[in-house]
């Protein structure tokens, strides 16, 4: 079952670990190559009742510097209390692990991004104490990728880039893309990719444009989605031969069925009510008789 953006703007670097590596050169940032890749607990809880938790905390080894965490918020909008948040999450993280702690904040709309980009300090104005400076991914700086060529280059991160733009005018052509690269993806690979596709669209425009695709240039996948699509599809389409049914009835007996009767037929998507009715239609002396007692 599809959840929210929030959930794919992060989950993805627990499936693919390895984006950051490429994402930091997207986004212009000389970080050593990780080695290796450890998901940890986000559970950053005290013992006191004040719960806490980051979104995804993954540690990354290097060959030529000590190991760093990386901390990744999905943020939806702007929040005046969140640069404070991501500020213990950091003197947190390097007090209970002793490693340098980089924080990535991802993000769907420009001005977001914008806003989580911003150094913050805090402390006096004259001492500041600490600068608060996140590395952001958003739609102001993650590539448009419409080529199927550039796709299959980087399948995650042309992932992780059609969720930031899925407000952008070009959706469709970048959504295009990737089933184009898809059909011939292993399903292994694929289907959690079609899913954290949906998750990460939420209900954008461009959702609809992703389902469709779905059901069309993915029909052949078993992923939940496509899956979910095709059993909606069946679910349509008995509801759409349940209400003709009861229409056929009332042509057969020479019933007249006024405008409103069939609209509050044609519009039924409950299977069992339309079946009452079709059994009301068969006696009934007139069309809307079959809705006595509703």
């Amino acid at each position: 079952m599809v959840s929210s953006p929030h959930e794919a703007m992060h989950r993805i670097f627990q499936e693919h670990p390895d984006l950051f590596s490429r994402l930091s050169d997207v986004l212009g940032v000389n970080i050593p190559q990780p080695t290796s890749f450890t998901v940890l607990p986000n559970d950053l809880t005290e013992t006191r009742p004040l719960e806490r938790r980051l979104d995804t905390l993954l540690r990354l080894e290097t060959e030529d510097d000590e190991p760093f965490l990386l901390a990744i918020e999905a943020q939806g909008k702007k929040d005046p209390n969140k640069h404070a948040s991501w500020a213990y999450y950091a003197s947190y993280l390097l007090n209970k692990y002793r490693l340098q702690p980089l924080l990535l904040v991802v993000c769907q709309d420009r001005a977001t991004a914008e806003w989580a980009a911003r150094e913050v300090s805090f402390g006096p104005r004259q001492w500041p104490l600490l600068t608060l400076r996140p590395m952001v991914a958003g739609p102001h700086n993650m590539p448009v990728i419409t080529n199927p060529a550039e796709v299959r280059k980087d399948l995650a991160l042309a992932t992780l880039s059609a969720i930031t733009h899925a407000t952008n005018p070009k959706a469709e052509v970048i959504l295009k893309a990737m089933t184009n690269v898809l059909r011939d993806t292993p399903a292994a690979l694929a289907n959690p990719i079609i899913e954290l596709i949906a998750q990460g669209l939420g209900k954008h425009p461009a959702a609809e444009i992703w389902r469709k695709l779905v059901a069309v240039d993915l029909s052949f996948y078993k992923s939940p989605l496509s899956e979910e699509i095709r059993d909606e599809g069946r679910a349509e389409g008995e509801t759409r031969r349940a209400a003709q049914d009861i229409l056929d009835v009332f042509e057969v007996r020479g019933i007249d069925v006024p405008e409103a009767v069939r609209e509050r037929i044609t519009s039924c998507d409950d299977p069992e009510t339309l079946r009452r009715w079709h059994r009301r239609a068969i006696i009934a002396p007139s069309a809307d008789e079959i809705f006595t007692d509703e």
